[in-house]
C-alpha cells in the first residue's frame, strides 16, 4: 500500500513538471485587433439644412409706411429729389412738349389716384412722386403762383417738410389755409430738430411757424425750449 502511495505521488510529480510552464499564454493576438476608429467618426456635424442663411435678410417690402404718429416722421435732407428709375415719369420728349398747364393738370390726375391708392401720402410713393414731379414742372415753366401754391401744398401733403416750408416761404403773403399748411412744416421741422438737440434751429423753426399760424404743437414745442 506504501509502495503504491508513493508511486502515485510520483507519477503526479511526472505529470506535474511535464506540463508546459507557458500555458498560461495571452490570447491569440491581442495587439492585432481592429482598433482604428468607427467607421466615419468625422461625418458631417453641419445641420442637414445647408441652405445659405444670409439670403433676403432685409425685410420683403423696405417701402412700409411708418408709424402713425406724424410727429416721429423724419424730414428729407434739403437736397433735390432722389432719382427714382421706377416712376412712370413720361419722356423726355414728351414732357418738352407739355405745357405748365398740362403738367399741373397731370399732377392733379396723379394726386387723385395717389390718394386712393396709398394710405398715407409719403413722397417715395409712385404716384405721389410723379404728381409732385408733375407740378414741380409746372411751378418752373409758369410764374403763376397757383402752380408755386399747388407745389407747396403737396410737398406738405407728403410729408417733404423742408421743401414745403421752403416752398411756401417763396410765397409771400398766404392765405388762411396755407398759413396753416406753413406752419405745420414748421412744426414738424421744429420737432426734428429738437429731437436732435439743435435747440437753436428748433426755436427758429417754431417762431417762424407761429407767425404763420399759432398751433398747439408748436405751443408744445415752446414750452419744452424754455
Amino acid at each position: 500500500m506504501k509502495k503504491i502511495l508513493i508511486l502515485t505521488a510520483f507519477a503526479l510529480a511526472g505529470l506535474a513538471s511535464a506540463q508546459d510552464t507557458n500555458t498560461d499564454t495571452p490570447p491569440a493576438d491581442t495587439t492585432t485587433q481592429d482598433t482604428t476608429a468607427p467607421a466615419d467618426t468625422t461625418q458631417d456635424t453641419a445641420p442637414a439644412d445647408t441652405t445659405d442663411t444670409t439670403q433676403d435678410a432685409a425685410p420683403a417690402d423696405t417701402t412700409t409706411d411708418p408709424a402713425a404718429d406724424p410727429a416721429t416722421d423724419a424730414a428729407p435732407a434739403d437736397t433735390a429729389a432722389p432719382a427714382d428709375t421706377t416712376t412712370d415719369t413720361m419722356p423726355a420728349g414728351d414732357t418738352m412738349m407739355m405745357t405748365a398747364e398740362e403738367h399741373f393738370n397731370r399732377a392733379a390726375e396723379l394726386a387723385a389716384q395717389a390718394d386712393v391708392a396709398y394710405p398715407a401720402a409719403f413722397y417715395d410713393r409712385t404716384l405721389w412722386k410723379s404728381a409732385v414731379d408733375e407740378a414741380y414742372l409746372a411751378a418752373n415753366m409758369n410764374t403763376d403762383r397757383a402752380y408755386a401754391a399747388y407745389l407747396a401744398q403737396l410737398y406738405t401733403k407728403t410729408q417733404w417738410w423742408i421743401n414745403a416750408y421752403n416752398a411756401w416761404g417763396k410765397l409771400g403773403t398766404l392765405g388762411d389755409t396755407e398759413k396753416q399748411y406753413a406752419s405745420l412744416s414748421a412744426a414738424k421741422l421744429a420737432y426734428i430738430a429738437l429731437q436732435r438737440g439743435d435747440r437753436e434751429a428748433a426755436m427758429n423753426y417754431v417762431q417762424i411757424g407761429m407767425e404763420w399760424a399759432d398751433s398747439p404743437s408748436l405751443q408744445a414745442i415752446m414750452k419744452r425750449l424754455q
